[in-house]
């Protein structure tokens, strides 16, 4: 996109840079990584198969594959969030927060959403921080408040008792591709209960709490509306009546 939707050569430094950041990213296994295993060759091919796709492109284009149509097209019709979230995958490199996803995020097959299974992981990795968790419930506690779920009101403690007691979970309102680098703030966190949050990840676009109460308020109101179903008066009943 920098380079007017041209292809790059393979001895241009940012091909040389990124073929180097790419070899650094943890998601690849190691029998993957041979000699050649993104080399500056593959990543200038690369850009020759997502260039031959832009539209104004007037020759034959190169065989690529149906994600390079995908990342041209997001770029394209993005151009500021998918640089956005290019820039925090770069950040992640550089700070090692980019491991393999753990399990439980695995398991997802919506975790390769919009925000892109690295940015879900580096995303989960913040809402594991102990200590803003802890902050956070502190806080409520301090005013008086509950620990209760803020889109469902589910309370640990009042459905286990004391196994309950001071425990919920903590979610970042936004997705890192919309809040960027930065300090936490309190107001930027939420406590939620383990059903609500898992369904907040579920896919994206996320929904925020507040966004995911309107939807289980309206399926309750939903569900009080539909009549229940009386049992049938049989012709034997109104005999014996």
């Amino acid at each position: 996109m920098a380079n007017g939707w041209k292809r790059l050569q393979a001895t241009d430094p940012p091909v040389v840079e990124l073929s180097e950041l790419l070899q650094l990213l943890p998601i690849h296994p190691e029998a993957t990584r041979n000699e050649k295993f993104r080399n500056p060759n593959g990543v200038a091919r690369k850009t020759f198969d997502i260039a031959s796709r832009h539209p104004d492109y007037q020759l034959v284009p190169s065989n690529g594959s149906a994600l390079d149509r995908e990342v041209l097209r997001d770029f394209l019709e993005r151009p500021d969030h998918m640089a956005k979230i290019a820039l925090l995958i770069r950040q992640g490199i550089a700070a090692g927060e980019l491991q393999s996803l753990p399990h439980d995020v695995e398991e997802e097959d919506d975790y390769s959403a919009p925000e892109g299974r690295l940015l879900v992981r580096r995303h989960i990795s913040r809402e594991r921080n102990k200590t803003l968790r802890k902050r956070k419930i502190d806080s409520v506690l301090r005013q008086g408040g509950q620990l209760s779920c803020e889109a469902c009101g589910f309370n640990f403690e009042e459905t286990y008792g004391d196994r309950g007691s001071n425990y919920i979970e903590c979610h970042h309102i936004a997705p890192l591709h919309e809040a960027g680098e930065g300090r936490t703030g309190l107001g930027d966190l939420a406590l939620i209960c383990s059903n609500c949050h898992r369904m907040i990840h579920r896919r994206a676009p996320w929904p925020t709490p507040k966004e995911l109460r309107t939807i289980i308020e309206t399926r309750s109101s939903q569900r009080s509306r539909i009549p229940t179903q009386q049992t049938p008066v049989t012709e034997s009943w109104r005999s014996t009546a």
